[in-house]
């Protein structure tokens, strides 16, 4: 009772100020249902004084629209690898470099499988293509169906990613979209919350 209340808490926007006020965060969201949490994540660390960033793949906005992603955090909303918005050349570079930490929520299994093998056709890998990991702090927020979490593929290229740098928070299990309960539940906006508040404070 006393961990989950604690837990809950790391979504009030006055917890997270000290730490989060002034930060630069890029959050990716790439195309899966449980995008929806992660507008209560954005609104929270704007809320709380964060430079909030946000790129969504084109799979993302058919789940949420960028306008909706764009009124939480005030910030123009990146959809496109060819958008250019400041006058910085090339502009995924500009944006990986002035970064304080990255979280990609929801991190889908072809997310996974494109951060894992260097492969940046979308907005969200080709920022983090350049981002030093080792660094820069980068959570990814698994979610998928029970069957896609388990696959083989899908547990090497985890461990590829941890490897390489990259932190994970969750995935849980619950209640899915697919109408089964299982392994991949994309980890709660709250519990994304605390692992980069302690990210960051680690730094």
């Amino acid at each position: 009772m006393g961990a989950a209340s604690d837990q809950r808490g790391w979504l009030d926007p006055s917890r997270l100020r000290p730490i989060v006020e002034g930060r630069r965060i890029l959050v990716g969201v790439t195309g899966g249902i449980a995008a929806y949490k992660t507008c209560a994540l954005v609104s929270r660390l704007a809320q709380a004084g964060a430079e909030v960033t946000v790129a969504m793949t084109e799979a993302a906005t058919r789940f949420v629209g960028p306008i909706t992603f764009q009124a939480l955090s005030g910030r123009h909303v990146y959809t496109s690898s060819w958008e250019h918005v400041e006058s910085k050349d090339p502009q995924h570079v500009s944006l990986a470099t002035s970064l304080d930490a990255a979280v990609i929520a929801p991190c889908t299994m072809g997310c996974l499988a494109r951060l894992a093998t260097g492969n940046p056709e979308d907005v969200v890998c080709l920022i983090l293509s350049a981002v030093d990991v080792r660094q820069t702090p980068v959570l990814l927020a698994p979610a998928m169906n029970t069957q896609m979490w388990q696959q083989a593929s899908t547990q090497r290229n985890i461990g590829q990613l941890i490897e390489d740098g990259f932190r994970m928070v969750g995935p849980g299990e619950g209640w899915q979209a697919c109408r089964h309960t299982g392994s991949g539940r994309m980890a709660e906006p709250e519990e994304i919350a605390e692992a980069l508040a302690g990210a960051l404070s680690a730094r």
